[in-house]
């Protein structure tokens, strides 16, 4: 036997025990809990910018007389 043809043996032989271990994942690494990746004080802020423009906007275009 080659080199080559046992270095492709050997890389065949270690896919083949990996490949009966994909999808299973131990306990101990998913993650549990309530991890947002925003922070609720940043959410909030968001919410306050975005409806308090919208409600700017609201009355700004009901003080014009609708016209832009």
């Amino acid at each position: 036997m080659t080199t080559s043809r046992r270095l492709a043996d050997r890389k065949v032989e270690k896919f083949e025990k990996k490949i009966t271990k994909r999808g299973l994942v131990p306990d101990a690494s998913t993650k549990k809990g309530n991890n947002y990746p925003v922070g609720p004080i940043l959410l909030g802020f968001f919410i306050f910018v975005v409806i308090g423009s919208s409600l700017f906007q609201i009355i700004r275009t009901a003080t014009s007389g609708g016209m832009a």
